[in-house]
């Protein structure tokens, strides 16, 4: 069984940082693409950001240059550093992971539980 655990949440100033933490946790043999999604009410689920286990990386337009995607491919663990918050990043914000779990088997996309941002002065 697969958890990915987040955390780093919390309530922040414009202007502001947090950094967000997501380990996936299991039996697992690979994890190709790790990710940030974010959700506000009524609204889908959008990409934040990605990086691949090669490390390339991709940013929504609307963060690129304040946040920050990296990983700990040793601890199963992605990062999202996020700088110069604005009140528009409030939202909750999940992690995702494509994992393998064997070495010829197929791959499965897993969700954390979300951890709240909120951007406000």
């Amino acid at each position: 069984q697969v958890q990915l655990v987040e955390s780093g949440g919390g309530l922040v100033q414009p202007g502001g940082s947090l950094r967000l933490s997501c380990a996936a946790s299991g039996s697992i043999f690979s994890i190709n693409t790790m990710g940030w999604y974010r959700q506000t009410p009524g609204k889908q689920r959008v990409l934040v950001a990605s990086v691949t286990d090669g490390g390339t990386t991709n940013y929504a337009d609307s963060v690129k240059g304040r946040f920050t995607i990296s990983r700990d491919n040793a601890k199963n663990t992605v990062y999202l550093q996020m700088d110069s918050l604005k009140p528009e990043d409030t939202a909750v914000y999940y992690c995702s992971a494509t994992i393998q779990f064997t070495a010829v088997g197929y791959e499965y996309d897993y969700w954390g539980q979300g951890t709240q941002v909120t951007v406000s002065s």
